[in-house]
């Protein structure tokens, strides 16, 4: 897949080498000369030196042939012009990083499939991680409309040694909550359980939920014998 990332600063680059890690073709474009070096040669993109809403130098970095796009740019108004000139030139991905909620409705007529409010990401996982210090994450989807955590299962409780059809059953488990996802050690992979999966003490769930039932989750996953 080639992606195009419009900006080169702390946010953009990490993006940039995740994406060459997992085998994409990556094109950066920045105004700094030192950001694009550092792109080249410890990232492994390429990296193509001037604005990234200029026409010129998106067709440079080959926008046209571009399977995705991210916009990273250092304010929501550059980040709309280049999500609207994305868009122009026929990228069918586009996503982009958003400071201020007024740019929401905006950017999202503009053609981007998916916007980061930066603040409230960051908000979020902060509260998180004081409300439930026993979640090792969450991510949230669908502005916040559904979370999805990562939970150890203790040793002494409720939930060991029952199948997930049993515990699907139990009435204390939240109605439209579902585990996806198992883990039975550290050093295993995860793996997608069925009704018939045994949860082991010292596993970990992944668990799909809605922010109302976080707490009944948590509370049933960790309730004792």
């Amino acid at each position: 897949m080639y992606v195009l990332i419009g900006g080169a600063g702390l946010v953009g680059l990490s993006l940039a080498q995740r994406l060459v890690e997992l085998g994409h073709t990556v094109a950066v474009i920045d105004i700094d000369p030192t950001a694009c070096r550092y792109a080249r040669e410890q990232v492994g993109a390429i990296a193509f030196e001037g604005s990234a809403v200029s026409t010129e130098v998106l067709l440079e970095a080959g926008i046209r042939k571009a399977n995705a796009l991210a916009a990273m740019l250092r304010s929501d108004a550059l980040n709309l012009a280049m999500v609207t000139l994305a868009k122009h030139y026929g990228v069918t991905h586009i996503l982009t990083r958003m400071r201020h909620s007024d740019f929401t409705e905006p950017l999202r007529l503009a053609g981007a499939n998916h916007i980061i409010s930066t603040v409230d990401l960051a908000v979020s996982t902060m509260v998180n991680a004081i409300e439930y210090p026993q979640v090792e994450s969450m991510m949230h989807f669908e502005q916040g409309q559904i979370e999805v955590l990562k939970l150890s299962i203790p040793n002494n409780c409720y939930v060991v040694g029952r199948s997930l059809a049993e515990i699907a059953q139990d009435s204390r488990f939240p109605s439209g909550s579902l585990i996806i996802g198992y883990q039975a050690h550290p050093h295993e992979d995860l793996t997608i359980p069925n009704g018939s999966t045994v949860l082991e003490p010292g596993s970990t769930v992944l668990i799909v939920t809605k922010p109302g039932s976080l707490h009944q989750v948590i509370d049933f996953i960790e309730g004792c014998k």
